[in-house]
């Protein structure tokens, strides 16, 4: 093996604790096929690999079979010059060739380019080197955070488009309409032909090929040289044959036999007009798909009216620093995330949440940037600025679910790949075999020149990601946001949907209903004990007991020796009296016997109240009832959600009686109660059995339950854990988003269906109808360009998607 074709590979590894750890590792890396050498560095957690063909997917697998993880990071570049989706996998394979990158994905309705590799195991200019060997330009990183990133590159491919469009109709139109007019009125020819029209048609269709079609030529030929054709190879292949022909026969007619002494020049020039016009129509449509990021950025204000050194000035948002203290005027927006210092005011959130509904916010109440603020005048501190807020992480969760590629997109990128080499290759068949069948020179190149035209694997490579951006868009304006953009084809599939049931069914925020004393103690002593021994822990129901004490305005007196049991209860001690609150298995597990209060527990949790039990120094001393009233949107969300044919059920940690007691009104009719936190990833397991089931939750216990399910939705008011574990995200909180999420799920594959269908049908009717002679190249551009604008047009109605 020659020094050139070793690979050298550095990738990090985590987990490891010990040198035997690193031997396992630096085993199972060498018995990875292509590896020569392999070594471990315990003390900079980093393996160095050698060998030949070397697969970097197959050395992460390694090293996870192992028992250990390789970390990897994502690099997002954008790509210019992509025209079709054969572009998009040329980069693609180019990306993925590089030592240290584990795989690559190329999205040709969002031109950009994401590599996911080890960190620091290829930098920037390694990956735009590539791009740049693949025959396109990578674009120069952005500052973040800036409106202005998002938009220009598409704006300039827009109106290059629109000016080279209008310039070669311009340009066309007398060669059409006077050839038309031919077959109209054959006296047009007979008044305008001659050798002087036929050099006019040669240098109005040289202006046409070599003016806005230079396009084509400039990235097709290079491109088919390097034996990797493309759209425009196929553009630049038709035009120029149909040109060259005409040429010949006008400059050197003797070279052409009299009876094939017929001109294209017409054809060549329509057909650079209505492609660079269908692109147009399609980079325009393309624009609107992407429409969501930009309403996004747009929602922050330019300025913010800070206080400095005593005194209010405006400043740029982007120089806004988390502590700021900023005042808000009626009918402005929110600059950035804040918290409310003075003042209250009622706060259109839609543009984040979906809810149309204004909420009302108040002293110490937090606010989202680029909300509008109602009435009131508000003084308030931000919290947040730049990346690190709601907003910025929206338009981030966004581009990414844009970004990526669903699994029913992996049969259009095969076909892709093969597909204009393919046409290619029929196009010389049609030539060879119309002159073997004797059809003229003439005759086969018009048949071989449409079977170019026609073609079009932009349509296929279209069909998914422009609906997906549609899509994910819409979700985003409605409140919902697709974290990874593969959720939208896992979410339309799902069967079973399982709910947790505080703070996702439920508010969340549990009051105190009942407190009723055993014999020998009475409420006024035991409140203050039991909301004592609550006071340090963040659990709603000890939330529902603090608000109970202070709202009757009992001292609490302090507690120490706070001790939580996970699932079960708390236990502290609080002067000389030991206190323990918890569930009813928890009392039990003390050796305390609950039947006392069988009777009162049945009736609470008949009504849906969560019993709560009580003890001091030992002794059973109370049963407590706290009721979660449920969201105003559960039952409707409910109702949505059979009548969408999914089966419900709810997991929830309360006992049995109280859990169903919820879930009937709901029409909830499956329920796994009193489970414990760290077995609801086992009950997700349970009910997923061979049926695809969909996870809602809103709290850490919930983490795990998102994760392991086949697509998890978190509360968007919960915690950022639950979110950060979740496919799916419902902004405003209202269950109603989860049947909103999949109905949009449901109708996103429906399209890119359509457009597939579409694609496919289109290529597999109209390319045989060109072999065959039946059309003309000028209609078969027309129909190229129409093909990609209807996938793009069919995929834009996704914007009229109602909840």
């Amino acid at each position: 093996m020659s020094l050139a074709e070793i690979t050298r590979i550095t990738l990090p590894i985590d987990g490891m604790t010990c040198a035997g750890c690193a031997g396992r590792v630096e085993r199972a890396l060498a018995a990875v096929p292509g590896v020569t050498a392999a070594s471990v560095n315990l003390a900079t957690r980093r393996a160095a690999v050698e060998g030949e063909a070397i697969e970097p997917g197959a050395l992460r697998a390694a090293v996870e079979a192992a028992g250990y993880l390789s970390p990897e990071e994502a690099t997002e570049i954008a790509v210019q010059g992509m025209t079709c989706a054969g572009c998009a996998r040329r980069v693609e394979r180019h990306l993925a060739a590089l030592p240290g990158v584990n795989g690559a994905s190329v999205n040709f309705a969002t031109h950009r380019a994401t590599v996911r590799h080890a960190p620091d195991a290829v930098d920037r200019a390694a990956l735009e080197s590539a791009i740049r060997k693949a025959g396109y330009e990578p674009v120069a990183e952005a500052a973040p955070d800036t409106r202005e990133e998002a938009a220009p590159a598409e704006a300039r491919e827009e109106a290059g488009l629109r000016r080279d469009a209008i310039l070669a109709i311009a340009l066309a139109a007398p060669l059409f309409l006077v050839e038309m007019g031919g077959h109209l009125l054959p006296a047009v020819h007979h008044a305008i032909g001659g050798r002087a029209w036929n050099l006019l048609q040669l240098a109005l269709a040289s202006a046409v090929l070599f003016g806005p079609g230079l396009r084509f030529h400039r990235i097709g030929w290079p491109a088919l040289f390097r034996g990797a054709p493309e759209m425009n190879s196929l553009v630049a292949l038709g035009t120029l044959a149909a040109w060259a022909y005409s040429a010949v026969v006008v400059v050197v007619p003797g070279l052409v036999p009299a009876d094939s002494r017929h001109v294209y020049f017409e054809a060549s020039a329509v057909i650079v007009a209505l492609v660079l016009l269908g692109r147009w129509l399609e980079a325009r449509s393309r624009g609107r798909a992407s429409a969501a990021i930009r309403r996004l950025l747009d929602l922050q204000p330019p300025v913010a009216r800070v206080e400095r050194g005593g005194a209010e000035e405006e400043v740029p948002a982007a120089e806004l620093r988390a502590g700021d203290v900023m005042r808000v005027r009626p009918g402005e927006r929110v600059p950035t995330d804040a918290v409310v210092l003075e003042g209250e005011s009622h706060i259109d959130e839609s543009m984040v949440t979906g809810e149309s509904a204004p909420v009302r916010r108040s002293v110490g109440d937090a606010v989202v940037g680029g909300t509008v603020n109602g009435a009131g005048a508000l003084r308030l501190r931000a919290t947040a600025v730049g990346s690190g807020t709601v907003l910025a992480r929206i338009t981030r969760l966004v581009e990414e679910a844009q970004g990526g590629k669903l699994p029913v997109q992996a049969l259009a990128d095969r076909v892709t790949l093969w597909f204009v080499p393919a046409v290619i290759g029929v196009a010389a068949l049609t030539f060879l075999g119309w002159l073997l069948l004797g059809g003229g020179v003439a005759q086969a190149l018009v048949a071989a020149v449409a079977v170019l035209i026609i073609a079009c694997p932009c349509a296929m490579g279209l069909a998914t990601p422009v609906a997906v951006m549609v899509g994910t868009g819409r979700g985003a304006e409605l409140g919902v946001l697709f974290r990874r953009g593969a959720a939208l084809q896992a979410l339309q599939g799902v069967s079973v949907v399982a709910m947790d049931k505080t703070g996702t069914l439920t508010e969340g925020r549990p009051a105190l209903t009942d407190l009723i004393p055993a014999p020998g103690f009475d409420e006024a002593m035991l409140l203050p004990l039991i909301a004592a021994a609550e006071s340090g822990s963040e659990h709603p129901v000890a939330a529902a007991i603090r608000a109970a004490a202070a709202e009757r305005g009992v001292s609490v007196p302090r507690a120490s020796d706070m001790r939580a049991v996970p699932g079960m209860g708390l236990r502290a001690q609080v002067g000389d009296q030991r206190v323990e609150v918890g569930a009813d298995r928890y009392m039990v597990s003390l050796g305390l016997d609950v039947s006392p209060f069988a009777a009162e527990a049945a009736r609470l949790g008949e009504a849906g109240r969560s019993p709560v039990y009580a003890a001091v120094n030992g002794r059973l001393a109370a049963i407590l009832a706290v009721a979660d009233p449920l969201r105003p949107g559960a039952p409707a969300a409910m109702e949505a959600l059979r009548g969408l044919g999914l089966r419900l059920t709810m997991v929830s940690g309360d006992n049995r009686r109280t859990a169903e007691a919820i879930a009937r009104p709901l029409g909830i009719e499956e329920v796994e109660a009193e489970v414990m936190p760290e077995d609801k990833v086992e009950a997700v397991r349970r009910l997923k059995s061979d049926r695809a089931l969909a996870f809602v939750g809103d709290g850490i216990n919930d983490a795990p339950a998102l994760a392991a399910a086949d697509v998890g939705i978190a509360i968007g008011t919960g915690t950022d854990v639950a979110i950060e574990s979740a496919d799916v995200v419902l902004m405003s909180g209202d269950p109603r988003g989860i049947a909103t999420a999949i109905a949009l799920s449901r109708a996103t594959l429906r399209n890119i269906r359509q457009n597939l269908f579409w694609a496919f049908a289109y290529n597999v009717v109209l390319i045989p109808v060109a072999v065959a002679g039946l059309l003309s190249p000028v209609l078969a551009a027309a129909a190229m360009g129409l093909s990609s604008v209807f996938v793009v047009g069919n995929a834009l109605l996704l914007r009229g998607f109602r909840a």
